[in-house]
């Protein structure tokens, strides 16, 4: 498997639906750095952790806050 391979199957165990990319958005995501990498699914997991809370104000309040 080539780097290449093993950043876009690290993208998708994450939960991010490349399938919902364009091929040169993908193409991006193929090159990003090691750091890059990380630095993305920190932010990611990050997002997911307090998604359930954002998405249940949303809900409560119809997105009035957000």
């Amino acid at each position: 498997m080539t780097d290449r391979q093993h950043t876009l199957r690290r993208l998708e165990e994450a939960g991010f639906a490349l399938d919902a990319f364009t091929e040169e958005q993908q193409e991006v995501l193929e090159e990003l750095s090691p750091q890059e990498l990380t630095l993305l699914l920190d932010i990611k997991n990050r997002l997911d952790e307090v998604g359930p809370e954002v998405q249940a104000h949303a809900e409560i309040a119809g997105g009035a806050l957000f």
